[in-house]
């Protein structure tokens, strides 16, 4: 065997999870790919998995490995697609990390799809908000929402992400309905934990920007408990619409503020700066384009308006 598969061969283990699974998948012996794998190690001069009689583990050095194996088949697949004009196969392991709430509402139809399209694909999803690193931890894309500030990551733009201020029926009846800015100060207002600042930044018709004062009720790090906090009506509540669109549309929310925009952000795919980025990912990120795009289905009957573009970036 040459040392192209000698790398398939491990990557098989690690995504399989054990030697023995991987023997299942590749239709071979256990003994047979325990063997390959100690001369691979030997050769090597390195211990690339850690074996017990109870289990095994990836070292330090098979984890590096592991991910410079990946690129490297993955370009020789690219390389191999190119020259013959022959599409390649998507398979092998995704590994993708996402918003919480946006891949849980939004992602679920999108990963459904494609895992049907490609039935040889294999996925390792994390639904996180925290800031992942991705070559430290393994990952070779992530959906991230936001300005992107590190410049080690090349990134996508995927789809716009609008925010509407809003809130219950019931609140607005027993609180007043604000019209104006200063009107908003004297209301309870729900905001995201993770921002610093207790103001509300918004912009007028005339493109005049204003910074608002507010008195937070409640502050929490997740957006769909502050949409449920704001349906009980504690308070008035901006939210990205990915999130409150489903409340608006049934009028369980309601718009305030209309004449005032709220910043707009950008939904990206990311991924590591000069790192090849593989078939499997290409595919992925362009079917999340393709399907939300510049006017995002969430945002129909929310009262946003749609008339900013999308850009890519690199």
């Amino acid at each position: 065997m040459g040392q192209l598969e000698d790398m398939a061969l491990f990557i098989r283990i690690v995504d399989a999870g054990s030697i023995t699974k991987a023997a299942e998948q590749l239709g071979l012996a256990k003994s047979a790919v325990s063997r390959r794998l100690k001369d691979l190690e030997l050769r090597l001069g390195v211990q690339l998995i850690s074996r017990t009689t109870r289990k095994s583990n990836v070292t330090e050095s098979g984890a590096e490995y592991y991910r410079r194996a990946k690129t490297i088949l993955d370009e020789v697949s690219l390389l191999n697609e190119q020259t013959s004009g022959a599409p390649m196969l998507i398979e092998g392991t995704l590994k993708l990390t996402a918003p919480l709430s946006f891949g849980l509402m939004h992602l679920n139809s999108v990963i459904h799809d494609y895992a049907n399209l490609n039935p040889n694909l294999r996925f390792e999803l994390d639904f996180t908000d925290r800031n992942v690193d991705l070559i430290e931890e393994g990952f070779e894309l992530a959906i991230r929402i936001g300005n992107l500030q590190d410049s080690s990551y090349q990134a996508q733009q995927l789809t716009i992400i609008r925010s509407v201020i809003c809130a219950s029926p019931d609140y607005l009846s027993q609180n007043g309905i604000p019209n104006t800015l200063e009107d908003l100060t004297a209301h309870h207002v729900l905001q995201y934990s993770l921002s610093q600042s207790h103001d509300l930044a918004l912009t007028d018709a005339q493109g005049q920007q204003h910074l608002v004062s507010t008195h937070s009720k409640m502050r929490a790090n997740n957006g769909d408990f502050l949409l449920d906090m704001a349906v009980r009506g504690h308070g008035i509540v901006a939210l990205p619409t990915f999130i409150a669109y489903q409340k608006l549309k049934s009028q369980a929310l309601i718009p305030v503020l209309q004449q005032f925009r709220l910043p707009t952000l950008n939904a990206y795919a990311v991924y590591p700066q000069n790192k090849f980025l593989s078939k499997r990912c290409r595919a992925l990120i362009e079917l999340i384009a393709e399907r939300f795009g510049d006017h995002p289905y969430w945002d129909d009957d929310c009262g946003i308006a749609k008339n900013i573009s999308l850009k890519k970036i690199s």
